[in-house]
This record gives structure tokens, C-alpha cells and sequence, in this order.
């Protein structure tokens, strides 16, 4: 993948997570406060935990930090995955999200 492929790629998720969270807080009680800096987004929850995502433009790999740990995905053009194996980002993010907030949230590709 080139590194234009890679920006492409990589600002459409931060874009379409930008919109899920956008979407969640209208259709739910969850009050997600996301904060885009750059290449980085800190999702935080009412709690005041937090998840960050960001990338990392030398290895085309965006990160994502939560409790449960540091993740690192890469595209295979059509999905983000784990670089150790353990998945796909939305379905991580997911799952860091409902553990952080204590609520059922589902983060997708595409939020509509």
C-alpha cells in the first residue's frame, strides 16, 4: 500500500468514527466526547476513561489505546486488522467502548 492509500484509508476510519460517535450520542444516553487532534482522536466517556486512536504514519498502522491494552491494525485494503492476530478495530473498539462505559455500544465502518 502506498502512503497515499494509507492516508486515504486511515482518514476515512477516523472520519467514520467521528460520525459513529456523532451517531451513538443521538440515538442513546452514552455522552462520548470525542476530541480530534491531528491524526488522533481521544474518545471520553462519562465516566471519564478514556480510548485513543491514532496514527502511526511510518508503519501505516493506526493504534488504539484502552484499558485492555495497546492494539496495532493495518489495512488489507478492505478492513483494519490486528497486527498480532487478535481481530478486526471496529470489533475491538466495540469491545473496549462497552467495557470503558459500562454501555452497549456498537462502533462500524459504516455508522449509517
Amino acid at each position: 500500500m502506498t502512503d497515499l492509500e494509507f492516508l486515504e484509508h486511515a482518514e476515512a476510519l477516523l472520519k467514520a468514527l467521528e460520525q459513529n460517535c456523532d451517531l451513538i450520542n443521538e440515538q442513546s444516553d452514552a455522552d462520548i466526547d470525542n476530541q480530534r487532534t491531528g491524526s488522533m482522536i481521544t474518545l471520553t466517556f462519562a465516566n471519564k476513561s478514556q480510548i485513543i486512536v491514532n496514527l502511526q504514519k511510518p508503519l501505516q498502522e493506526v493504534w488504539l489505546a484502552a484499558r485492555s491494552g495497546g492494539y496495532h491494525f493495518r489495512s488489507d485494503g478492505a478492513r483494519w486488522l490486528d497486527t498480532k492476530g487478535q481481530g478486526e478495530f471496529w470489533a475491538q473498539l466495540s469491545k473496549d467502548a462497552c467495557a470503558q462505559s459500562g454501555l452497549s455500544l456498537l462502533f462500524k465502518s459504516s455508522p449509517v
